[in-house]
């Protein structure tokens, strides 16, 4: 219970707690997606949604506001059955994120850091089970390298910038940027980028096995949304085992992964989608998947 002082109020009016304006949510959501522009006929991607962060004044920069709506936006879609991919880009054309709000992180200490929890929201985005794609225009600098690192593609536009400049302001990464950027590059190129705080062009990143593709600028949501599209019409479950099982390669010892795996692969013989796979394939016919 919450104590207030209490008021002289003339007799015969009512009192009305003041309560604050509710802020603007700094995450926009479109399920199901549009199609892409390319695609024939025009319609919506029945299975896919569109996560756009919001904040494109400050190059969306991730406040740990803006991180709390992305969750509550990705844990929903990632409980909703009628959702089986999701692309994650970034408002405007100049950045996907510029990395972390530097005004909120200036005055924290070890901590309050520790206390406030709020960097728990990187323990959650790493428990969604649906494939994440981060369509990445601009800057994806910081805090923004992670969130698209910590994705599961990266679809990049030519003018895309990559980096872990922490290093710069007297900290270095903190949300997975000294562990992800490592095993997708190598250590020598980690090393070089993360102590000199150098970024990386798309067509470099590309080169180093950091991004899925690189595609004309114009053109990287709309080539996200159409890869989405394709995982969104396999079977549901085998998506999300394949994930769960990829994701193992890269943190676990190839014996615990090779195990892991083969328990999966086994249980997907427990549902309807495998044998409706399987029959599919011998009458030669396009299956149709229940996500059962």
């Amino acid at each position: 219970m919450t104590e207030t002082a209490p008021r002289n109020d003339p007799p015969g009016t009512v009192s009305v707690a003041a309560t604050p304006e509710p802020r603007a949510t700094l995450v926009r959501v479109v399920f199901p997606a549009p199609a892409p522009a390319s695609a024939a006929p025009a319609g919506s991607l029945e299975h896919v949604a569109l996560v756009t962060l919001d904040r494109p004044a400050t190059l969306n920069a991730l406040s740990f506001d803006l991180l709390d709506d992305l969750l509550t936006a990705l844990e929903a879609l990632d409980a909703d059955p009628a959702c089986r991919a999701i692309v994650i880009t970034g408002a405007g054309e100049r950045a996907f994120a510029a990395g972390a709000d530097i005004r909120e992180l200036a005055p924290q200490t070890s901590a309050s850091l520790a206390e406030g929890g709020r960097f728990g929201n990187w323990d959650r985005l790493a428990a969604i089970g649906l494939p994440l794609i981060a369509a990445v225009r601009g800057f994806a600098l910081g805090g923004g390298c992670e969130l698209a690192m910590a994705c599961d593609m990266i679809v990049a536009a030519e003018d895309a910038t990559f980096g872990q400049p922490e290093i710069n302001l007297g900290v270095m990464p903190g949300a997975g940027g000294t562990q992800r950027l490592t095993r997708a590059i190598g250590k020598a190129r980690a090393m070089e980028m993360i102590l000199t705080g150098r970024s990386m062009t798309a067509a470099e990143a590309d080169a180093h096995g950091l991004v899925s593709r690189v595609v004309p600028a114009a053109a990287t949501v709309d080539v996200a949304l159409e890869i989405a599209g394709r995982i969104a019409a396999m079977p549901p479950l085998a998506v999300r085992a394949a994930k769960a099982a990829i994701l193992d390669a890269d943190e676990r010892s190839l014996g615990d992964g090779l195990a892991r795996e083969r328990e999966a692969f086994f249980r997907l013989f427990d549902t309807d989608d495998q044998a409706e796979g399987m029959a599919a394939f011998t009458q030669k016919r396009p299956p149709v998947w229940s996500g059962r």
